[in-house]
């Protein structure tokens, strides 16, 4: 069975969906990854909101579905924030966004069209400051998303977490830049044992553990296979650093100090690890061995979605639509012979694995919120 390579459509902000969907055909991807992000959200940092969450039932759902169906793509849905931390107010809006995310996937099928929802945990800095912080961060996580995770299931829907850390998620004049909570296995581990429903797990990103210096294959061969449903493609090329080392995370210290004596100095929140966000087969070299990866996975028996997140400096980071389209074509090419088949026009995905969304009949269910949930 070959994998299906997706594209995460943050890259495509610019873009309209019906737009996006003629990308994603130009460049050879079997699904999309909608990122529906809040409209009036904090993050302005690759995010992108191609549905109308605001207006979406039944009907709409049929549409997308029919929509889909005729471009013969899959899709999922993902937005990405801080639901147990950060400012009080944004953090209820975010978790009552998620619970909405998964009414939507249920309106399309859920599980049965293997529609997931993306999602961050995040981290509370107030309480990580505290002694027994990180233990403290577990069991809020638990409070929030053990209502959130058993009410996916009531819908059939199964969420997931990316490992990101989200190095730049507070001012870079903070010492640490852990601030989400799924950034490193074991936590993910033990949020499964806190709520061991079994309609959650994870979008594994490799780059992120690529540049905490850990290695991606050792990850997968502790991973539980049965909670991992997608893969996100995103490279990192490491810089090494003589003055900050790789243990810990460039500082911010006075211009005048760094200028002085030759020391480079975070200059912004994202600027703390020497690294540089590629796509793989495009442009700079990679830290990353993406044949030992894909080998593990095929080794355990991974068939999910391979999906480009494409936030290359080169492609992405450009902002030239050209750029970002040539950065994703890069990518499927250099996965193709190790994801897909070899036959006359070279490493193609065989159609026949191509399977139809399902039109299914599902309750239109109304909206809840976290409140209603926590009681």
């Amino acid at each position: 069975m070959a994998n299906p390579i997706w594209i995460m459509t943050s890259a495509f902000d610019q873009l309209n969906l019906d737009q996006t969907i003629e990308k994603a055909l130009e460049i050879g991807v079997q699904g999309l990854d909608l990122c529906v992000f809040r409209k009036d959200g904090t993050r302005d940092d690759f995010v992108a909101t191609h549905l109308d969450y605001e207006h979406f039932g039944p009907d709409q759902a049929k549409a997308l579905i029919a929509q889909f169906n005729m471009a013969k793509l899959r899709l999922s849905l993902g937005a990405f924030e801080n639901l147990i931390g950060g400012d009080p107010i944004h953090r209820v809006k975010n978790q009552n966004h998620l619970l909405r995310l998964i009414r939507m996937a249920h309106l399309l099928g859920g599980d049965e069209n293997d529609v997931k929802v993306g999602t961050f945990v995040g981290y509370n800095h107030e309480l990580g400051n505290e002694e027994g912080g990180f233990e403290k961060n577990l069991l809020e996580y638990q409070r929030i998303f053990g209502p959130i995770i058993r009410y996916a299931a009531d819908l059939g829907v199964t969420v997931l977490y990316e490992n990101c850390p989200m190095e730049g998620w507070r001012s870079s004049g903070f010492t640490g830049t852990f601030n989400n909570l799924t950034g490193v296995l074991a936590a993910r581990k033990l949020m499964y044992e806190l709520v061991p429903e079994k309609n959650h797990g994870e979008i594994y990103d490799p780059s992120h553990d690529v540049w905490q210096h850990t290695d991606p294959v050792e990850v997968i061969k502790h991973t539980d296979m049965s909670r991992l449903k997608r893969i996100h493609v995103k490279s990192t090329r490491n810089n090494p650093d003589p003055f900050w080392g790789n243990m810990y995370p460039m500082q911010q210290i006075r211009k005048e100090w760094a200028d002085k004596l030759g020391i480079p100095s975070s200059t912004n929140s994202w600027d703390r690890h020497h690294y540089e966000a590629t796509l793989p087969g495009f442009g700079l070299g990679d830290s990353m061995d993406w044949r030992a990866f894909v080998n593990i996975l095929k080794e355990k028996g991974f068939t999910g979605p391979f999906e480009i997140e494409n936030e290359a400096v080169l492609s992405k980071q450009t902002g030239k639509m050209g750029a970002i389209v040539q950065g994703c074509k890069a990518a499927v090419q250099n996965l193709a012979p190790l994801l897909w088949e070899l036959g006359d026009e070279g490493w193609q995905y065989p159609i026949d694995e191509y399977k139809p969304l399902k039109e299914v009949q599902v309750s239109s269910s109304k909206e809840v919120t976290i409140d209603q949930l926590l009681g």
